[in-house]
């Protein structure tokens, strides 16, 4: 048995769905495929796939040796690679997990530009606030808010997003603008569902008086760009990351709650799964994208505080 060839058709086979799609793709049988992958389940003493006459899908031990099975082709292909261009580095599939909330404000633009600059890759991104596991989802870097306690992933942090409270002035000429935080008990509050601090929010004054308040949240929602609408919309107050909200508190439409008391701020990582080859598109992209977040002022340099 070709080990190389038979790893192959595998990871093909589990990609495409089908022993008959990844033999079109190897340009090979359907039963030289078949062959490859009983002789692998064979060697090896287990099996890899569940078959059926509809689909094929992964056993417990055949998800553990498809991810080895990958890195290694991935490895493979990439020291190929680290003899060729660098042209030919920056090629092929590229999956990235990014937060929704900060791909529809201001990342569409770094990913266009990013896949122009490099033709040949072929971007796959996937968008979503929810919680993304790496791994499963098969991705190749994931960008993530927040503390990182996960030994399976390689975490590089970026940087440190600054944070705030507003809302519409519309909603503070209605109902007050609080003076303190212990003031926000009696606000209509609108919470991001996923932040790990629950009802409470925390604060830090600039002589470094800590506080945690919790707060009866009227609206809930797992998206950031909707929770700033219904704060523009004169909801209640919200978190907001500064760097997104700062056009809308220029034109008016929003403004800050508490401006003497910070909310701390968070670290922005990248991470990667840890068990794999980190190949040169991926080191680019991440490179990249610090630089572009420096550079929009998304990272708080003046402020540091423990971030929740």
């Amino acid at each position: 048995m070709d080990k190389l060839s038979a790893l192959s058709g595998f990871v093909q086979s589990v990609k495409l769905g089908s022993f008959s799609a990844a033999a079109k793709h190897l340009g090979v049988s359907q039963p030289a495929v078949s062959q490859q992958i009983r002789s692998l389940e064979e060697e090896l003493g287990t099996r890899l796939l569940n078959r059926t006459t509809r689909q094929l899908s992964l056993t417990e031990a055949g998800e553990r040796y498809y991810a080895s099975a990958k890195d290694i082709l991935e490895r493979v292909t990439e020291a190929d690679r680290s003899v060729q261009s660098e042209e030919a580095q920056m090629s092929g599939p590229l999956s990235v997990g990014l937060p929704l909330g900060f791909a529809e404000s201001v990342l569409s633009d770094f990913l266009i530009r990013f896949k122009k600059e490099h033709p040949c890759l072929v971007l796959d991104v996937s968008l979503s606030d929810l919680f993304v596991d790496v791994i499963q989802e098969r991705l190749d870097v994931a960008i993530r808010m927040g503390e990182i306690k996960d030994d399976r992933l390689i975490v590089r942090r970026l940087g440190m997003a600054q944070r705030c409270l507003v809302a519409s002035p519309d909603y503070l000429n209605r109902h007050g603008r609080p003076q303190h935080p212990s003031e926000l008990k009696e606000h209509e509050y609108l919470l991001y569902r996923n932040i790990s601090t629950g009802n409470r929010v925390p604060f830090l004054s600039t002589i470094g008086e800590k506080l945690s308040i919790e707060v009866t949240p009227t609206m809930l929602v797992n998206n950031s760009s909707t929770l700033r609408q219904a704060a523009v919309a004169g909801l209640g107050i919200s978190l907001a990351n500064r760097w997104l909200i700062d056009p809308f508190i220029r034109s008016g439409e929003l403004e800050l709650v508490l401006p003497a008391w910070q909310y701390p701020p968070h670290p922005i990582h990248a991470v990667y799964p840890s068990n794999r080859f980190i190949p040169l598109k991926v080191r680019r992209f991440v490179d990249k994208l610090q630089v572009f977040f420096q550079e929009a002022g998304a990272f708080d340099h003046d402020f540091v505080v423990a971030a929740e």
